[in-house]
């Protein structure tokens, strides 16, 4: 079970970060960062995360730019050997398959995992509609972009629980990422589309993010039983 999850160190502390890392290392097979601790402490900070005890280093920036720019940044991540990082979908095919040849040309050993990011789970179908200016709902929305960038070569995609079945169904043997992931009744923070780790599990995900109910628990087995993920296979 370890393998399968991921802790989003959410914070731009350096020192909080690595404290985590040493504390869940244990219990988490991959540590995703974002732009909370890239911005001040540059793509430096994925070895002293590895330092720390992180056996995988998740980037997740969304890459989102003209194809060119987008692959410059695939190429240093790629150099920096990170396990997975994350694109926007909405960046369209061509950016995608600029990510995914430079992946692969670049990489120092194994490639990373590239995954498609299309409705974040902080977005509803009132958000998509009023705001983002289509008419379709957040499962067609998702379904039609993952499939555009599976064909382009990605390794997987990012979608809620609640998505993660069809979504199966549509890009067949593809990596899914789930992030949102709650205690049943627990607070919903700044994210709509959320449901626990063992709902994630059972509609097939590949990979869990947790974050702060994870990290802000002072007891990482009984955070991870809170979760639905006591008793389940290793």
């Amino acid at each position: 079970m370890r393998h399968k999850i991921i802790c989003a160190l959410d914070t731009g502390d350096l020192g909080e970060a690595l404290a985590t890392v040493k504390r869940l290392k244990e219990h988490c097979g991959a540590f995703k960062i974002g732009h909370g601790l890239t911005l001040p402490n540059g793509l430096d900070v994925i070895d002293r995360l590895r330092d720390a005890g992180a056996e995988r280093v998740f980037l997740d920036l969304k890459f989102h730019d003209i194809p060119n720019s987008v692959a410059v940044g695939v190429r240093e991540a790629a150099k920096r050997g990170v396990w997975m990082l994350t694109l926007h979908l909405s960046g369209g095919p061509a950016m995608v398959t600029a990510a995914v040849e430079e992946a692969r040309t670049q990489a120092i050993g194994e490639a990373p995992l590239l995954v498609g990011v299309s409705v974040l789970t902080s977005l509803n179908e009132h958000d998509l509609h009023e705001h983002l200016g289509t008419n379709r709902s957040v499962l067609e929305h998702m379904s039609i972009l993952s499939e555009m960038g599976m064909g382009c070569g990605l390794d997987g995609v990012v979608c809620s629980v609640h998505e993660a079945v069809a979504i199966r169904s549509r890009i067949g043997k593809g990596v899914i990422v789930t992030p949102g992931i709650r205690p049943a009744h627990g607070d919903l923070n700044d994210q709509r589309r959320v449901g626990d780790g063992r709902a994630a599990l059972d509609a097939g995900a590949d990979y869990m993010v947790i974050g702060r109910a994870l990290t802000s628990h002072p007891d990482p087995v009984r955070a991870l039983a809170d979760l639905g993920l006591d008793g389940v296979p290793a």
